[in-house]
Formats: C-alpha cells, sequence, structure tokens
C-alpha cells in the first residue's frame, strides 16, 4: 500500500502542532524561571513573557481553527532538551552569582528555538496563501524578537556583569 506523498501543508501542521507542545512547556516553566532569577528585572520579564506566552498560546489555537484541526501539540524533543538544560543550571548555578546569567541565556535558547518556528510558519502559510496565519504567526515572530533583544540587554546591562 503506498503511503500518500506529504505536503508542505502537513509539514506546516506538523510543526503547529510542534510549537502548540513548546509553548505549553514554555508556559509551566516560566514561573519557575522567574522564582529562581535574583534580579528584579529578570523576574518581571518573565512574567511579562509568560503573559504573551498565553497570548501566543491563544494565537495558535487561532490558526489551527483556520484549518480545521483540534489544538493539539505533539512532543517536542528539542524544546523538552532545552528546558531540561535550563532546569540544570537552576538547580548546578543555585545560590552563585552566575545563576542569572545562567537562566539568562537557557531563556535565550528558548526564543531563539521559537524565532525559527514561527519564522518558517510565517514563510509557510504565505506559501499556502494563508493570509490571516501570517498575520497572527508574525505577531507572535515579532513578540519573540522583542523578548530576544530585552533578554540581550539585560544580559549586557545587568546579569553578565554580576556574574564576571
Amino acid at each position: 500500500m503506498a503511503t500518500k506523498e506529504k505536503t508542505l501543508e502537513d509539514l506546516f501542521l506538523h510543526t503547529l502542532k510542534d510549537i502548540y507542545y513548546a509553548e505549553k512547556q514554555i508556559l509551566k516553566a516560566l514561573p519557575k524561571m522567574a522564582k529562581s532569577a535574583e534580579s528584579e528585572e529578570l523576574q518581571a520579564a518573565f512574567e511579562t513573557h509568560r503573559e504573551q506566552t498565553q497570548g501566543q498560546i491563544e494565537r495558535l489555537e487561532e490558526v489551527f481553527k483556520m484549518l480545521g484541526k483540534p489544538a493539539r501539540g505533539a512532543a517536542c524533543e528539542a524544546i523538552n532538551g532545552i528546558i531540561e538544560e535550563g532546569k540544570e543550571v537552576m538547580e548546578d548555578f543555585a545560590d552563585s552569582p552566575a545563576l542569572d546569567a545562567g537562566i539568562l541565556a537557557a531563556a535565550q535558547a528558548v526564543e531563539h528555538y521559537e524565532i525559527t518556528r514561527y519564522g518558517s510558519l510565517k514563510t509557510w502559510a504565505g506559501e499556502l496563501g494563508m493570509k490571516d496565519a501570517v498575520k497572527l504567526l508574525d505577531q507572535t515572530l515579532q513578540e519573540e524578537k522583542e523578548t530576544d533583544v530585552l533578554l540581550s540587554r539585560l544580559a549586557e546591562a545587568r546579569v553578565n556583569i554580576k556574574a564576571a
């Protein structure tokens, strides 16, 4: 029996499920990261990003609706690994001046993963003629880029200096 050839739409749906799962995991991890951070600015950045993540999950649910598919995640080993690495840093560097630098680096690894995923999804949505999905995905992509810039500023201005 021949299997159906996979299409760009299949890849789009697969990646959508991947990032949906990832966002749900990130939503769970952010409060722990905020609690572990020593810098009030870093704590505030994580709290803000948690609220943003909730909105990003809702946007993804809208995209699933546009496809006529249930909003369901598919286990994403990449994000599991990145989050696990962040947990290890929080444990290994607890009470260390380098703690916030480590948490911040872990958070940026998450952001960079999200930026690549949303960039691909936005491009593919455009190829598939899904104009409304492009807008939603671009909104999230811009938020992820802004969060990355904010984390870089925090790292350069405070956290890395304190760690050194």
